[in-house]
C-alpha cells in the first residue's frame, strides 16, 4: 500500500476520499497508525540522546556547577547578579545558574522566607549552608537550590515538564549536588 501525506484540511481529506485513496474503512486504521507513530517518535528532552555534561563557572564569583549541555543547548539570557540562563532546544525546560550578593547577610531560611515560596511546596530542605525547594506549577516542575558563602548566594533554578519527572530525577540531583560555593 503506498504511503500518502496526511492532509489536515477538510478539502484535502475529501480529495483523498474522492480519489479512492482513503476509505471509511481504513480511516480509523490510518488514524491509529499515525497516532502510534507520533507517540513512538515523541521522546522527552531527557531521553532523546546521551547526556553530555559540562562545568559552567561564573568567573566573577567562582560559582561552578555541572550541567547537561546536550539538553540545555541554548543560552536564554542573563539572570540578576551574575550567571547564565539556558534552555532546551524545544524550550520545554530551562536552567538558570546564578550568583548574587546576599546584601542582608541572610541565612538560607531567612532568604527563602523573604522570597515567599508557594504554600504547597512538595520538597523543602533548609540547612545553615543551603536550601533546596521544589514543587509543581501548572504542568511543570520547578527546583531551586541556593548555597550561601562569603556574602553571596549561589543558585541553580530548573524548570522541566512534570510528565518527565522520573527522567529528570538523576539529572536534577547531579546538578544540585555539583553546585560549588
Amino acid at each position: 500500500m503506498p504511503i500518502f501525506p496526511i492532509v489536515i484540511s477538510d478539502s484535502g481529506i475529501a480529495g483523498f476520499f474522492a480519489l479512492g485513496l482513503l476509505t471509511k474503512e481504513n480511516t480509523m486504521t490510518l488514524c491509529l497508525k499515525t497516532l502510534t507513530f507520533v507517540l513512538a517518535t515523541s521522546v522527552s528532552v531527557v531521553s532523546a540522546q546521551p547526556i553530555r555534561w559540562m562545568t559552567y563557572t561564573i568567573p566573577e564569583t567562582g560559582t561552578s556547577v555541572d550541567f547537561p549541555s546536550s539538553i540545555f543547548t541554548e543560552q536564554a539570557g542573563r539572570p540578576d547578579g551574575y550567571g547564565q540562563q539556558f534552555q532546551s532546544t524545544d524550550g520545554r525546560a530551562n536552567l538558570t545558574i546564578q550568583a548574587a550578593a546576599n546584601l542582608s547577610n541572610d541565612s538560607p531560611a531567612a532568604f527563602l522566607a523573604k522570597r515567599h515560596p508557594p504554600l504547597h511546596v512538595q520538597y523543602k530542605r533548609v540547612t545553615p549552608r543551603f536550601f533546596a525547594v521544589s514543587s509543581y506549577k501548572d504542568d511543570m516542575v520547578w527546583y531551586d537550590r541556593c548555597n550561601f558563602s562569603r556574602g553571596l548566594v549561589h543558585c541553580v533554578l530548573i524548570n522541566y515538564p512534570a510528565k518527565e519527572e522520573r527522567e529528570w530525577d538523576e539529572i536534577v540531583t547531579h546538578i544540585s549536588l555539583s553546585l560549588n560555593r
